[in-house]
């Protein structure tokens, strides 16, 4: 690696996955911008014409299944390709998955554009963060300075996509947005193949030894992906008949049969002592803390998403601003306040106040419960025959910000003081199914809004408003026992 060049005082290597990882987050989220508008859109206007609860489910299964498949994404960089192939080569699918959405002609290969895109996100988004820790083999300040330099170009990516996309989405049709969202993976991929001399040796090669085990592992390999493509194949050919309504209840069960499983194994027969299967008490507690949030969190891209599109006003003299622009206001919030909060923390921590994990969580869900009051008003305005001004969607993604900050970052990190260390990889597992399972469920909650029945919609965000409330003071009354179990953790 060539030391004698930096980048803001780091490794030339961040600089490669910076920018990377800004044009990935640039793709993501400037299709998921658009994707429940186009799936609704009428077919004569380039759309799919789908209903709502139809759209909104197969938006809960996309982003989930981007949770679910970045555990054999990283499982694959571990034991067959390493890290930097892992991102080489899931930044083309993603590119070619957005391209096949930008080209597709009927409703069957937009779907195999998204499993397309599905299957590169799952590759590239677990090993670029790897990639940023082998960067700095000593840890430490160092290594938390680079991630934060990370992050910024992870926002900077999330913040850009939208705008662009839905932009041109608004002005030459939904596919040409798309076609943006392929272009900036495509970038990302060059300038990775351009620059990536600079990781020098960190992810160019598996971490577990060639031979048997690596046969083993490609026969793995191969085994899953005939599975997969069986399963995909079936109902893309009319074999199954399969609604995505049902496919995303069934995930839910699924996810959650996985989730009880695992937590009776760990309780009954992992052999834990008596502390340790207290923590898994917490382990679980937050479990269903995250999933509830995200449940809430991950309407932004479709409830909210289509509030901006049909009940906001939007019209700034002659120009009408794209729904998808919303999309953009959580990751500028993010820049914004990130700081705040760490300082926040911190001044909290040295006066002996920081709130513990379980009250954190707490937090979080009511933040994202006071932005559906806010939907709420909203929501009453639009049953009275009037559109809502935009200020309501920004508060609302402001107060969802603030809540994600409360939650997120403390929760992989307790995950990994919570759980033995030869349990803590399974667990991490289990931590991104329960973000999984959230965006399932945002997408079944989002699914019950009709469309035909504006005056139902205010009654509906009071509902989440109080489902979100309650399970904070829950998690609020119980935390002092929940603080014990988790057995001098912090």
């Amino acid at each position: 690696m060539d030391n004698n060049k930096t980048f803001l005082g780091h490794p030339r290597g961040l600089a490669t996955l910076f920018f990377t990882e800004m044009w990935e987050r640039f793709s993501y989220y400037g299709m998921r911008a658009l994707l429940v508008l186009f799936l609704v859109d009428a077919i004569a206007r380039g759309g799919l014409g789908l209903d709502d609860k139809t759209a909104t489910a197969i938006y809960g299964l996309y982003t989930a299944a981007v949770y679910v498949v970045a555990l054999p994404g990283g499982w694959i960089a571990d034991r067959l390709i390493g890290a930097q192939k892992a991102v080489l080569y899931g930044g083309i699918l993603i590119s070619l998955g957005s391209f096949g959405l930008w080209l597709s002609q009927t409703a069957q290969m937009f779907y195999l554009g998204l499993i397309v895109i599905i299957l590169g996100v799952g590759l590239l988004k677990p090993n670029i963060s790897a990639l940023v820790a082998d960067l700095y083999p000593e840890g430490g300040g160092r290594r938390d300075a680079g991630f934060t330099i990370f992050y910024m170009g992870i926002n900077i990516g999330a913040f850009i996509g939208p705008l662009i996309t839905a932009w041109l989405a608004q002005v030459y049709g939904w596919r040409v947005g798309f076609m943006a969202a392929g272009v900036g993976m495509a970038l990302g991929v060059l300038q990775f193949v351009m620059t990536r001399h600079h990781l020098g040796g960190a992810g160019a090669r598996p971490h577990t030894a060639t031979g048997a085990d690596s046969s083993l592992a490609w026969r793995s390999l191969w085994f899953g992906t005939a599975i997969t493509a069986v399963l995909v194949a079936l109902p893309f050919f009319g074999v199954v008949q399969v609604s995505p309504v049902q496919l995303s209840d069934y995930g839910i069960v699924v996810i959650i049969g996985m989730a009880v499983l695992f937590f009776i194994y760990l309780l009954f027969l992992a052999g834990l002592d008596a502390i340790e299967k207290k923590r898994v008490l917490v382990l679980i507690v937050l479990f269903i803390a995250c999933a509830l949030f995200w449940s809430g969190f991950e309407q932004a891209g479709s409830s909210l998403n289509l509030f901006a599109e049909r009940y906001t006003d939007r019209v700034i003299g002659a120009f009408t601003v794209p729904a998808g622009w919303f999309q953009s206001l959580n990751a500028i919030f993010i820049v914004v306040f990130a700081p705040v909060f760490s300082a926040m923390w911190v001044s909290l921590a040295r006066r002996n106040l920081d709130p513990s994990t379980p009250v954190k969580f707490a937090l979080g869900l009511v933040g994202m419960a006071l932005g559906f009051l806010a939907m709420f008003v909203a929501a009453r305005i639009v049953a009275d025959g009037l559109p809502a001004a935009a200020y309501w969607l920004v508060l609302t993604y402001l107060l969802h910000t603030f809540g994600e900050l409360c939650l997120s970052p403390v929760g992989l990190s307790s995950v990994t003081k919570l759980v033995p260390q030869r349990f803590v990889g399974q667990s991490l597992g289990i931590w991104f199914l329960a973000a999984s399972l959230g965006n399932l469920i945002a997408g079944r909650i989002a699914g019950e809004f009709d469309a035909e029945n504006v005056s139902a919609m205010p009654g509906q965000y009071l509902d989440i408003f109080w489902f979100g409330m309650i399970a904070a003071l829950i998690l609020l009354i119980i935390s002092p026992v929940v603080r014990r179990w988790m057995g001098g953790v912090s």
